[in-house]
């Protein structure tokens, strides 16, 4: 019986591929070698035209619920790999079921934990990778889904201005439901504990140390974040009849975290006098939305963020911008000023994400007039900024 594939609209066939044959035994002149991290599966990827594509082998109903689940995440605007195509039928697996194949589009500019882990820099990224990861868990259990395998691999990261992005790689334990009650989120936040230390103790283990030199505090970290952000998005404020102000500042904190606000329920308390106001968010993207509706130009969250705060920044030194309306004046922005100097930075050697070196240089504008007491400009900040040879680094190192 041949492959069954499963394709997304749009997407290439790929039934010129070797399904027959395990993933390592392939020699497909598209493949192309790119860093990963740990799995207990095979993993290749496979550039087709313009595109790359990570293609994993596993056992048929892990991969069916991968596949599932991932359609579904991303349906619901959840930080997850987007997945293109399911493979089944291939050949059966001595050793388990029928083997299969997931096809998930490659997150560009991602790594794993262990190359930030273990590159320059990581003591000022620490803070916003326990961040990102405890979000990112949030997240996912704001949208019902449980994941089951929480660990640092199965995540992929990248830098998001000042922060770092976190999206879903393996969904092959996660079961998704309407709601998650309490239980079964700290049933969760324990798995990835535990995952994360096994994932410090074999860090240790690599590098040669003592077991008690493994940071095994590392998951207590992040779920201490997770439950004071959880805290957050699930507080109910009481308002007195003279604060509605309230509202708005609520909205503004959630905001400022990121998240998008779908509602918010307002509902009398005791004597009627206050109001019990409980806010039910969206996903964490409000920012890149902002981005999105103004100029059209695509950012993850904290980039987008830095760049709105840049379209502020040249309204404020342009009378010209100033002067005309929000919409003619971001487009104004993005042409005149936004894709000249993407171009530029595109044309910079050491560059391999422009849109982070556009924040990156953004903040190096920001430290520098600091240091000057003065507004120093972009121009400056550029030539500052390519001679101290910064843009072959990320943000913070």
């Amino acid at each position: 019986m041949p492959a069954t594939v499963t394709i997304r609209p749009g997407s290439p066939d790929f039934l010129d591929l070797p399904w027959e044959r395990s993933l390592p035994e392939w020699d497909d002149p598209r493949l192309i070698d790119l860093p990963k991290g740990i799995s207990r599966h095979p993993v290749r990827f496979l550039a087709v035209g313009p595109e790359v594509y990570a293609v994993k082998e596993l056992a048929e109903r892990a991969a069916r619920r991968d596949f599932d689940v991932l359609r579904q995440l991303e349906a619901k605007g959840s930080p997850a790999v987007r997945p293109i195509g399911l493979v089944e039928h291939r050949y059966p697996d001595p050793t388990a079921e029928q083997s299969a194949a997931l096809i998930t589009e490659y997150a560009r500019y991602s790594f794993s934990y262990r190359e930030l882990l273990e590159g320059a820099g990581f003591g000022a990224r620490r803070n916003q990778m326990l961040d990102a990861f405890a979000g990112l868990l949030v997240e996912l259990h704001l949208a019902g889904c449980f994941w089951g395998d929480c660990s640092l691999s199965n995540v992929l990261y990248r830098f998001d201005a000042e922060g770092i992005e976190t999206l879903m790689v393996d969904a092959e334990t996660a079961e998704l439901h309407e709601i998650l009650s309490d239980g079964q989120r700290e049933e969760d936040v324990a798995i990835m504990i535990e995952n994360v230390a096994g994932g410090m103790a074999d860090i240790a283990a690599q590098h040669g140390l003592p077991m008690e030199e493994a940071d095994f505090e590392l998951g207590e970290d992040i779920a201490g974040r997770y439950r004071s952000l959880w805290s957050e998005l699930g507080r109910v404020d009481l308002i007195g009849p003279d604060e509605r102000y309230l509202i708005d500042e609520r909205i503004a904190r959630l905001n400022a975290l990121g998240f998008d606000v779908d509602e918010i329920d307002l509902i009398p308390d005791g004597d009627h006098q206050r109001l019990r106001m409980k806010v039910r968010v969206g996903g964490r993207n409000f920012h890149t939305d902002k981005l999105r509706s103004l100029t059209g130009v695509e950012a993850l969250e904290n980039q987008a963020r830095q760049i709105l705060s840049d379209l502020y920044y040249h309204q404020a030194n342009d009378a010209e911008l100033s002067s005309t309306g929000k919409g003619v004046a971001a487009v104004r922005w993005r042409v005149g000023v936004f894709e000249p100097m993407l171009r530029r930075l595109t044309n910079v050697p050491e560059v391999v994400d422009p849109v982070q070196a556009y924040c990156d240089l953004l903040h190096h504008r920001y430290v520098r007039s600091v240091e000057e007491g003065f507004d120093i400009g972009t121009e400056r900040a550029y030539e500052d900024w390519l001679e101290r040879g910064r843009p072959g680094y990320p943000l913070g190192v």
